[in-house]
Formats: structure tokens, sequence, C-alpha cells
């Protein structure tokens, strides 16, 4: 298994985490898609050991096959030069391009099947667009690059995974967005990808109403009966197991999700508020809908942390162990599939 890893945004904590996380042994191979020289000075203003390898494809896949594990204190680079030498907590537009650059660089390894997935470290999206490049997050360009016509987003911890009906747009454009197309759309994928990439039989997926009280009988809003409990109806009859609309006031509760394998929440301060309060820090941040696995940390770049040695660590190991079972899951899947093909 090679995992792909971008260190994001290089004035953040991303490579502060990369490092921290490349202090331990990992049962897979992973290959850093960044810049060698800034991740190799990180580390020493962290005071860490590493040791910079360039990524040699060749090499990389006689290791594979010999089963070696990535080595505490090793970092196998891909390089991907940054414009302007990054410092620590200071953003510059010039190294917009280096960060686009390595997310490019590793999707396409993903969909070539040189890497098996990819896990990402936090950008900064501010000044990505002050560099003049239009950009709303890792979640819509990846679906830019890898030209699917629908992706959801998902938070997952230990108790609860979220998944989004709608990302990062404004909360007065919500509503309009709320059709019957797309919550076709991203319950089917939701509902796929936990049957494929975490191996849930049947999943149960709660959905959330979009108005307090879940309309309240239409006194507050229309949306629920006009929109969400008809195409809730006609999924259930194609074999979906749904339950709602709820109010989401009183869904994430022991009641509702102690019987659930996931949750879909209308839009983004809607489900993960809740998810974050329990887990912030040990949740991943998961891609569905791709040709391809994609994980990524549940917090920001945090640029008043980086370069100090107090990062946590904990939301990007979530994130890298969470690639490692969904590979495994999907593997196992099509593993079923050929056995019933033969």
């Amino acid at each position: 298994m090679i995992i792909a890893v971008t260190p994001g945004e290089p004035a953040g904590i991303g490579p502060d985490i990369c490092v921290q996380m490349l202090q331990e042994s990992w049962p897979v191979h992973l290959v850093l898609v960044c810049d060698p020289d800034m991740l190799q000075k990180r580390a020493e203003l962290l005071g860490l050991p590493l040791k910079v390898e360039l990524y040699n494809p060749e090499a990389f896949v006689a290791s594979r096959q010999d089963g070696l594990p990535s080595q505490p204190g090793v970092a196998t680079v891909l390089p991907v030069h940054c414009e302007s030498s990054p410092e620590p907590g200071r953003l510059s537009p010039a190294n917009a391009q280096y960060v686009l650059d390595t997310l490019r660089r590793s999707i396409t390894g993903c969909l070539s099947r040189e890497f098996d997935a990819l896990v990402t470290a936090p950008v900064h999206k501010g000044v990505i667009n002050d560099a003049g490049i239009s950009f709303t997050g890792h979640t819509e360009f990846l679906q830019q690059l890898t030209r699917v016509p629908r992706v959801v987003m998902m938070l997952a911890s230990d108790v609860m995974r979220v998944a989004l009906a709608t990302t990062h747009v404004p909360l007065s454009k919500v509503s309009g967005l709320i059709s019957d197309e797309r919550l076709e759309q991203v319950l089917t994928i939701l509902d796929q990808d936990l049957k494929v990439k975490f191996g849930i039989p049947r999943p149960h997926i709660l959905v959330a109403g979009l108005n307090p009280h879940a309309g309240e009988s239409g006194h507050m809003g229309r949306e629920e009966i006009d929109i969400i409990e008809p195409c809730l109806k006609r999924l259930r009859k194609k074999g979906m197991n749904l339950t709602g609309p709820l109010p989401a006031d009183t869904l994430f509760t022991p009641k509702y999700l102690d019987n659930a394998d996931a949750v879909l929440a209308m839009y983004h301060d809607q489900g993960l508020p809740v998810l974050k309060y329990q887990g912030f820090g040990k949740a991943a941040n998961i891609t569905l809908g791709l040709p391809m696995i994609r994980t990524s940390v549940d917090h920001g770049t945090a640029l008043d942390l980086a370069g100090t040695g107090q990062a946590d660590v904990g939301s990007l190991k979530t994130a890298l162990q969470c690639a490692i079972d969904m590979v495994s899951s999907q593997a196992r899947q099509s593993s079923s599939m050929e056995s019933l093909d033969v």
C-alpha cells in the first residue's frame, strides 16, 4: 500500500504534523509530495530527526514488493518546489501555486494507481484566492480534477460519521441548493461508499431536516414536505435504509446515533460543530464519490502554532489510519466480487 501525503500550506502546521507523524513507523509506504528542503528545515526547527530520501518510483515498487513499511524518522519525498522560501506563520501568495501543484501530482498518482490513497494536511483558502486563483476548498478541487458530477464531504470520528448535502457556501444560499436531484446524488454516493469503502452491508443513514423542528409540519419551512420527504420515500423503495427528515437539535443523541452508521446534515454548520465538539483533533475529513480514496485532517492551518512544536498530530494520524482501513476494505470488496465472478 502506497499512500501519498501532502503537507498543505507551507506556512501552517501541515509540515509540522507531517514531521511528527513520520517519527513513527507505519505499516504502509508513505510518499510526501512537497518541497524536500521545506520539510527538512521544519524538522530542524522542531528539533526532530528526519532523513529525507527522494522518491524513486522503480525502487519504491521493489520495496513495496518486499513488504517493507515506512521507517521512523525517514521521509520519502516526491519533490515539488516552493516558489518562495516559506516562513512558519507568514502566508505568501507566491506559494499558492505550489500548494495546488502538490495536489495535482498526488491526484494524478492516485488515478493512475501509482498511489493507493491521498492524505492531505490543511490548505489556506484565503491566500490561494489572494494569488488570483479561484479556490473554495480541497473537496471542490478534487471534484474538478477527477471530473465527477458530485462529491460528498464527510467527517468521521470514533463515535459518528457526518456527511454534508452542501459544503462551503453562504448560509443564505443553502435552501436554494437543497433539491431532489442533489439529495438523491448525495445519498446514493454516501450509501455506496459506506458499503464499498467502509464495509457496511446495509448502511443506516439519518437525514436531518433543513429547518428548525424539521419544518414543524410546514409552519417553519416547507423544504422537508416538498423536497426531502419525497426524495427519501423514493430512495427507500430502492432499498436504502434511511430515517428522516429529523430535527437536527435532537438527531445527535444516543437514541438515534446508537443505531446509525452516518448522518446527512443539510449544511456545514448544522452537522460539523457537533462532530468537532465530540472528537476535534481525532476526526478525519473524507471525500466520498471520487474514483480514489482521499482523507484529511479536521482542522485548519493554525498559523500561530506553526514551527512551535505545539501542533497536535492526532487528526493527521486518524486520517492516515482511516485511509489505510478504507483501502483494505475496498480491496476486500473487490476480492469478494472477483470470487463471485469466478
